[in-house]
């Protein structure tokens, strides 16, 4: 089965060896994706913001994969801060309030830089070409 991947020129693809998103078949996998952009935090200290940030990153990838978010069946958050659910579920619920597929939030203790408050990985599974 082919593999066709999307990379988003995060220093971390070729130093960790991933892509942000993978599609064999009909089944797609976006990694855990956090709300870095060019180096930097976007939103910093804004839950809502980091987490909107973040759908939009998932929601590119998944259209180079030739899917959309109404394809998605799971997504996975793990927020630093759980008593910001509301303002993270806000954002989610923005881009999948129709779409409502399985959701999981759970609090880490850290991620990747200090100062990112979420990060969400998607599985979408597109069954119409």
């Amino acid at each position: 089965m082919t593999r066709t991947k999307v990379f988003t020129g995060s220093p971390w693809e070729p130093t960790v060896g991933y892509c942000r998103a993978i599609r064999v078949g009909n089944r797609i996998e976006v990694a855990g994706t956090t709300a870095m952009r060019d180096g930097e935090v976007v939103g910093e200290g804004n839950a809502y913001e980091q987490a909107r940030y973040v759908l939009e990153i998932i929601e590119k990838a998944l259209l180079e994969l030739g899917a959309t978010m109404s394809d998605v069946i799971r997504t996975r958050m793990f927020v630093t801060d759980i008593s910001l659910w509301e303002e993270f579920g806000r954002a989610h619920g923005e881009f999948f309030r129709e779409v409502q597929p399985v959701a999981t939030m759970v609090e880490v203790q850290a991620l990747i830089d200090p100062r990112l408050m979420i990060e969400i990985e998607v599985e979408a599974l597109k069954t119409e070409d």
